[in-house]
């Protein structure tokens, strides 16, 4: 019998075997086949749902709790949408082969860059079958073959899920190893691809904390990821006020539980007198009512709200409760952000250009916004069709990562017969 070890290589093998392939497949060719996804999908969805009503009683029946149960659970919905991000997909512009920066050199050659795939993507996420879609599909269109590796929560649903995009890929003469799900649920599997530089090219975790702590720890093949979102909304001296109380409700009460909700509010010392009592009002009559929890100058405000500690304002809470500091400047802000901040998503909500320009300039961040909810810190509403995950790194990719975010580029030189 096969060992974890050398199944994941193996798999790794036959998958880097199958992203060479693919470097001859046209975009009709791709787009074919993710179109041919979501039909399956669409035909096969009582399959999945049954497939995923055992999964979601096997979970349940291990205690898991209610937020991974949630993101867990497929639904009608759920799968009309797995469709229409299939067929999103497929209508994007293709990146591979895009030319650009070509400049004609005195001797005569052209020099340039192409976009081309990163190579093979693995793939580490928990609970959400939806990733193996979104996933598959965004590898394919970029050009990419991917290693998906789920949660044991989700194994009979991603591998429902896997066996149709299996069947498109080769129903569209294209290689089947292209999108290989790992079918082993120990965690064994998870150390073998961290430890596979020379078969598996990125690692792209998406799960909770622990999880992405550890691979970053361990990997020795480069990771895509972020660890916290720990997020901010500054109320500038020139915010106008509806803007401002509209986005700070927004940005925490919209879903209090994702990496760019706001997780401390950051209030100028010339508006907090008129902004934070709103606000509290508006946070204590949410759905899910907000705790609040202040520095001291906000407790001379709002005398009814919890103090705020040191470790607050490093804290992402994934749910209903949100730190408030009043600063006396721009500048304080800036820092308070940059020292305590996960380099995720931040606003500014201002009138003032000048003040806008600088925040934008100075804060450190993967998105930084002006006059806009965090929340819209997603590779869909930035217009990427869907997103693999949000990177906080520096290199190579930061943001929401979509297509272009899983190519790279290589130099190409033109040349007619040219010597050195």
């Amino acid at each position: 019998m096969q060992n974890i070890q050398d199944y994941v290589r193996s798999t790794a093998a036959a998958a880097k075997q199958a992203f060479y392939a693919l470097s001859n497949a046209s975009t009709a060719q791709k787009n074919a086949a993710l179109l041919h996804m979501a039909e399956l999908i669409k035909q096969h969805r009582a399959d999945i749902l049954a497939a995923n009503a055992q999964d979601m009683e096997q979970a349940a029946a291990k205690g898991l709790d209610a937020a991974m149960l949630d993101r867990l659970k497929l639904t009608e919905n759920t799968i009309d949408s797995m469709c229409e991000g299939l067929r999103q997909i497929a209508a994007l512009p293709d990146p591979v082969g895009e030319m650009d920066e070509f400049r004609l050199r005195p001797n005569g050659l052209q020099i340039g860059k192409m976009r081309v795939p990163l190579g093979v993507i693995g793939i580490i996420y928990e609970s959400r079958p939806n990733v193996t879609v979104d996933a598959a599909a965004l590898c394919l269109k970029s050009g990419n073959a991917c290693i998906l590796r789920g949660g044991s929560e989700a194994f009979r649903s991603n591998t429902t899920i896997a066996g149709l995009i299996t069947r498109a890929l080769r129903e569209n003469g294209l290689p089947t190893d292209a999108v290989r799900l790992i079918e082993n649920t120990d965690r064994e599997s998870v150390g073998a691809m961290l430890q596979s530089p020379e078969l598996i090219d990125v690692i792209i975790p998406r799960g909770g904390k622990s999880l992405v702590a550890r691979i970053a720890a361990e990997a020795r093949v480069p990771v895509i990821k972020h660890l916290d979102g720990i997020c901010h909304v500054y109320i500038d001296q020139a915010a106008d006020t509806g803007k401002a109380l509209a986005v700070a409700y927004n940005a925490k009460t919209s879903r209090d539980g994702t990496c760019n909700t706001m997780e401390t509010l950051l209030v100028h010392t010339a508006r907090a007198q008129e902004i934070l009592p709103a606000l509290a009002g508006q946070y204590a009559q949410a759905e899910k009512p907000v705790e609040l929890r202040g520095c001291t100058r906000t407790l001379e405000i709002l005398p009814h709200i919890q103090a705020a500690t040191e470790e607050d304002w490093e804290t992402e809470y994934l749910g209903p409760v949100l730190s408030v500091k009043i600063v006396d400047n721009l500048a304080e802000a800036i820092t308070h952000i940059n020292t305590h901040g996960s380099h995720h998503t931040d606003a500014i909500i201002t009138e003032s250009y000048t003040d806008a320009q600088i925040f934008l300039r100075a804060v450190d961040s993967a998105s930084v916004m002006v006059n806009a909810s965090t929340r819209f810190a997603d590779g869909f509403e930035y217009g990427l069709g869907a997103e693999i995950g949000i990177s906080t790194d520096k290199i190579h990719v930061r943001g929401p990562v979509g297509l272009h975010g899983l190519t790279s580029q290589k130099w190409v030189v033109l040349g007619n017969g040219q010597i050195r």
